[in-house]
């Protein structure tokens, strides 16, 4: 099966085309990962996972979604993901991290930031709109946190561009309403995120890949479909190895969800773009990944329930299509005579 060949992301090698995507934990103090967050990444890389990507991790203390968000804005923090990735590592995993800024959807209601001052809802308030020189340090902010990761040990970085944080805040006009050089035009609202990878790119080795998550779509009148994000990767797919392909989040309207069903967005993005994509959204069997491989709508898969409810679904699902390298020495009578 394609699902449990190797992929290659410039030098890096992954065991599979699995990937766990980023699901917030709430599990962290001060920002620092605990034995918690052992025991979770590290199951799902003995389970045979071949990139697993570490939830939204902030890249300043306001940018938290909850007080208990993993944070990189300093070295105790960096120092406590480097236990992790080893261990993880030892598995055969690969690891990212994503760095993340929540915005107007912050925790902290009094320390809200915008590109705009808009409110995600009454139960989050108006924001404060984001100066030019808060906007160019929310730039290094991210640039710092590339360079702990990198440090840390993480394998690849990925952006958070979607889901109605703050890089999605500035790219969906329903969010941007500056009239400065940071909004206005398509060009204008994808600064920030270009100034972010270009200061990401800075910092990293040559070697590392870097990769965006992106909401492909709004659902709301007036916000970005899957066609002006096509644009917007267009502007950016000179610093980026791959593109994440999620979808909503920047308003509260309803999404209606079903199995695959935002890898039509991954499948239009990789043909348009020609850039290699992540699928994901409520992918839970091995036929459904496998189809989505074998038909070119995607180059990896994500499964994120799924892999919640079970941290062994790869070794489960090699096993019965008789792919057992993944298997850990320590599992291996577990799979035997049947």
């Amino acid at each position: 099966m394609k699902l449990f060949e190797e992929y290659r992301i410039r030098n890096l090698s992954l065991r599979n085309r699995i990937v766990m995507p980023p699901m917030c934990m709430f599990s962290a103090e001060n920002g620092l990962a605990n034995q918690k967050h052992f025991v979770h990444y590290a199951a799902r890389a003995a389970g045979g996972v071949g990139l697993i990507i570490v939830e939204a991790t902030a890249v300043s203390p306001e940018g938290r979604i909850e007080p208990s968000d993993l944070g990189i804005w300093n070295d105790a923090q960096r120092d406590s993901f480097q236990p992790l990735i080893e261990m993880c590592h030892q598995y055969g995993a690969k690891m990212a991290l994503q760095i993340a800024h929540a915005g107007r959807k912050g925790f902290d209601r009094a320390n809200i930031v915008a590109p705009s001052p808009l409110a995600f809802s009454s139960d989050y308030g108006v924001p404060h709109e984001l100066t030019k020189q808060e906007i160019l340090q929310k730039v290094d902010d991210f640039k710092a946190a590339a360079r702990r990761a990198v440090q840390a040990g993480f394998d690849v970085i990925e952006v958070h561009a979607a889901h109605g944080y703050l890089v999605h805040e500035f790219l969906s006009p329903l969010t941007n309403r500056r009239t400065d050089e940071f909004g206005g035009s398509l060009e204008n609202r994808v600064k920030f995120l270009k100034l972010i990878l270009e200061g990401i790119r800075e910092v990293l080795p040559a070697d590392v890949p870097v990769q965006i998550r992106v909401s492909a779509s709004d659902y709301a009148e007036g916000g970005i479909d899957v066609h002006e994000m096509i644009e917007i990767i267009n502007q950016v797919k000179d610093r980026i190895d791959l593109v994440h392909v999620s979808s909503g989040g920047l308003t509260e309207n309803p999404v209606k969800a079903y199995p695959g069903y935002q890898v039509e967005f991954s499948r239009i993005i990789r043909e348009q773009c020609g850039m290699p994509t992540i699928a994901v959204g409520l992918i839970d069997s091995p036929a459904l990944a496998e189809e989505i491989l074998e038909n070119n709508r995607a180059d990896l898969v994500a499964l994120g329930r799924a892999l919640l409810r079970n941290p062994y679904w790869v070794l489960n699902a090699a096993h019965a299509n008789k792919t057992d390298r993944f298997i850990p020495k320590m599992y291996e009578r577990g799979f035997r005579g049947f």
